[in-house]
C-alpha cells in the first residue's frame, strides 16, 4: 500500500508559527486571498501573503497586550478574511482558538461560549445581540469583545490591528518571542450535535500539521490554484483542507459569496478547485445531466465519453477539450474537487471523472484533524474512499463475514481527548486506537469502504445487517430526488420495517410531471422505487414503507443528516 499512498515528497511542518514561516519564505508576493464585498460588487479585494502575516503578527501582538496568552479565545463568523487571520494570530501567540458554529442559533452558542470558558471572542456584527447578552452574563468568562465590523459597543477588531501595528514599530517582540508547544491543545473544536450532547475536541497543532504533511504527499494542491471556499471555516475539513493546507501549498482562497453564488464565483475568481460534501456535488452533476438531456446531446455525450476513456488506457487525454462547453459553466478552470462526508453516487463521480475534473474522495473525523484516508491522483476506486493517508494505520476491528467491522485508527493525527470528559474519551480511545462509530471494510487491494455509522445499522430479528447508506445511494439516484434518509420503524414483534423518507425537488416534478397530484406523485415514486431499488436488492432489504415529502432533512451546518433528530420527529408523528 505505501507506494500508492505516498506520491510526492512533502516538506513538513510541526506548528503554525512554522507554517506562516512558510509564507514569508515561499510565497510572500503571491495572492493568498480574493474576495468581493458584497455579492454584486465588481471589485475584488486581493491580500498578499506577506500582508496577511503582517497581519497575523499584529493581531497577535494586541492579543498578548489584552493579556490572553495561554487563554481560549472563541471566533465566530461567516467565511471571511479576518477568521483567517485571527485563527492563526491566536494559534501563534500561544493561545487556545475555540471556532465555533456561524449557523447555531444565539441560545447554543451562549452556551458553548459559557462552556468553553473563553475569555475573548472575535465576531462578525451578526452575532451583536448574542455577546450583548454575554456581556451581563455572569457565567461567562468573556471579558474582550472584539468585532469584525464597527459596532460602537465593543472593541474593533481594525483598531487592534493598527494598534499591534504600532507596538511592533516601537520596539515590542514579544509576539516574535513567544514559544508553541506542538503537542498541547491548541484548538478547541465542538463536535455537531446540541450542546447538551455535543463534546470539545482537544487538537494540537502538531495533530493538523502531521494531516496536512500527510495531504501533501497525496494530492497535488499548487501554487497557481485558487481555491472557492464555503464550507463553514469552523469546522476541521474545511479549515484544515482549504485553510491551512491550501496555504501551505500557496493557493488562492476566494471567498464564495453564499451557495446560491457558487456558480457565479466559479467564474469570477477562476476557481481551480473546492472541497465540498458530496450533497453539492450530486446536486451539480444532476444540474449538468439535465442540461445535457434538455440539449437532446445525452446519446453523443455518452459516445464521446466512452471514446475519451478509451484514449484515456492509452494515455491520451482529450476530456477536456471534448467537453469544454460543460466545465466552461463550471467557470471552465476546475480541475479538482475533495469530497468528504458522506456516501456519494458512483454515477456523479464517475460523471465527474469523465469531465476531466479529478475528483477525490476522503474520509475523516474531528478527532482526526480530520483526514484519515482519500483518494489519490493515481489511484482511485469508485466508491471508495481510497488509502489511509501516510503515516495513519487503519484497522478494522471485530470485522464479520464480510469483513465489515468498526474502523479504528491510529495516528499522530488523533486527538489528545474530549476536554473535561475522562468518560467519554475513554469509551473511543482503545491501547492507542481511536474507535471512530464509522463501519467499513478494506477490499482486495487496500481501498477502504464506508459502510455507514455504527449506531444507524438496522439489525433485523434474522440477524442480517442494513446499512441505510446503501439504499440512500440509489434512492438518490432518481432525477427527482433532493435527498433521502432510510430508517428503520419498530415493529410489535421487535423487528423493522425498513422505510424512506423521500424529499422530492418540486421544480423538477412541475417541470416534468405538470398537473401531477401528490397521490399519482406518491405512486409513480412507489412504483420507481420498486424498480430501481427494491429489485436491485436481496429480499431482506426492501424498502416496505415511503414518505414523500418536499421538506429538507434536519441537518448540521456541514450538510449531514442528523438523523436522530430526523427519527423522534418521523415516529413522534406515527
Amino acid at each position: 500500500m505505501k507506494f500508492k499512498n505516498k506520491l510526492y515528497d512533502a516538506d513538513k511542518i510541526n506548528n503554525f508559527r512554522e507554517l506562516v514561516a512558510r509564507y514569508s519564505k515561499l510565497y510572500s508576493d503571491k495572492v493568498a486571498f480574493e474576495f468581493k464585498k458584497t455579492p454584486n460588487a465588481t471589485e475584488h479585494v486581493k491580500i498578499t501573503y506577506a500582508e496577511f502575516i503582517e497581519d497575523i503578527k499584529a493581531l497577535g501582538t494586541s492579543l498578548i497586550n489584552l493579556g490572553l496568552t495561554k487563554k481560549k479565545v472563541a471566533i465566530i463568523s461567516p467565511n471571511r478574511y479576518e477568521w483567517c487571520v485571527s485563527y492563526l494570530a491566536i494559534t501563534t501567540s500561544d493561545m487556545i482558538v475555540v471556532p465555533l458554529d456561524r449557523a447555531l442559533p444565539n441560545n447554543e452558542i451562549e452556551d458553548l461560549i459559557i462552556r468553553s470558558e473563553a475569555e475573548a471572542v472575535i465576531f462578525d456584527k451578526k452575532y451583536e445581540e448574542v455577546f450583548k447578552n454575554l456581556a451581563t452574563n455572569k457565567k461567562s468568562k468573556l471579558s474582550h469583545f472584539i468585532c469584525m465590523d464597527n459596532l460602537d459597543e465593543f472593541d474593533n477588531y481594525s483598531n487592534l490591528i493598527h494598534k499591534g501595528h504600532s507596538l511592533i514599530l516601537n520596539g515590542d517582540t514579544r509576539y516574535d518571542n513567544v514559544k508553541i508547544e506542538n503537542d498541547k491543545m491548541s484548538i478547541m473544536l465542538f463536535t455537531s450535535g446540541t450542546t447538551s450532547i455535543s463534546k470539545a475536541v482537544a487538537l494540537s497543532q502538531s495533530n493538523i500539521c502531521e494531516d496536512i504533511y500527510s495531504l501533501a504527499q497525496m494530492t497535488d494542491i499548487r501554487k497557481e490554484d485558487t481555491f472557492l471556499s464555503f464550507l463553514p471555516l469552523h469546522h476541521t475539513f474545511e479549515s484544515t483542507c482549504t485553510f491551512l493546507y491550501g496555504t501551505f501549498s500557496g493557493i488562492t482562497v476566494a471567498f464564495c459569496d453564499g451557495i446560491k453564488y457558487v456558480q457565479k464565483n466559479l467564474k469570477e475568481f477562476k476557481v481551480t478547485g473546492f472541497v465540498c460534501v458530496p450533497l453539492m456535488l450530486e446536486i451539480m452533476y444532476k444540474k449538468i445531466k439535465k442540461g445535457i438531456e434538455e440539449q437532446g446531446k445525452t446519446k453523443l455525450v455518452n459516445r464521446m465519453t466512452k471514446i475519451c476513456n478509451g484514449l484515456l488506457k492509452v494515455g491520451i487525454d482529450i476530456r477536456r477539450k471534448v467537453f469544454k462547453q460543460v466545465l466552461d459553466n463550471l467557470g471552465g478552470k476546475i480541475r479538482i474537487l475533495i469530497a468528504g462526508g458522506a456516501a456519494m453516487s458512483r454515477d456523479a463521480i464517475q460523471g465527474f471523472l469523465d469531465l476531466g475534473i479529478n475528483l477525490l474522495q476522503g474520509y475523516g473525523l474531528t478527532e482526526t484533524s480530520p483526514v484519515v484516508a482519500g483518494e489519490n491522483d493515481k489511484f482511485k476506486r469508485c466508491g471508495s474512499v481510497g488509502f489511509p493517508l501516510p503515516g495513519i494505520n487503519v484497522k478494522i476491528a471485530n470485522p464479520d463475514k464480510d469483513g465489515i467491522g468498526e474502523i479504528a485508527v491510529q495516528s499522530p493525527t488523533v486527538m489528545l481527548g474530549y476536554v473535561n470528559n475522562p468518560e467519554a474519551t475513554k469509551e473511543v480511545m482503545k491501547d492507542d486506537w481511536f474507535y471512530t462509530g464509522d463501519l467499513g471494510y478494506f477490499d482486495k487491494d487496500g481501498f477502504l469502504f464506508i459502510t455507514g455509522r455504527k449506531k444507524d445499522v438496522i439489525v433485523l430479528k434474522n440477524g442480517k445487517n442494513i446499512f441505510p447508506e446503501e439504499l440512500e445511494i440509489l434512492v438518490n439516484k432518481l432525477p427527482y430526488v433532493s435527498e433521502s434518509m432510510v430508517f428503520g420503524r419498530p415493529e410489535p414483534d421487535g423487528d423493522y420495517k425498513i422505510c424512506v423518507k423521500l424529499v422530492y425537488n418540486q421544480e423538477y416534478v412541475e417541470q416534468n410531471f405538470p398537473g401531477i397530484s401528490k397521490e399519482d406523485l406518491y405512486k409513480k415514486v412507489w412504483e420507481d422505487i420498486k424498480i430501481n431499488v427494491n429489485h436491485k436488492m436481496p429480499a431482506y432489504k426492501y424498502i416496505r414503507e415511503l414518505i414523500l415529502t418536499e421538506t429538507p432533512l434536519i441537518k448540521t451546518t456541514t450538510q449531514k443528516v442528523k438523523r436522530q433528530e430526523e427519527l423522534k420527529l418521523i415516529l413522534g408523528n406515527a
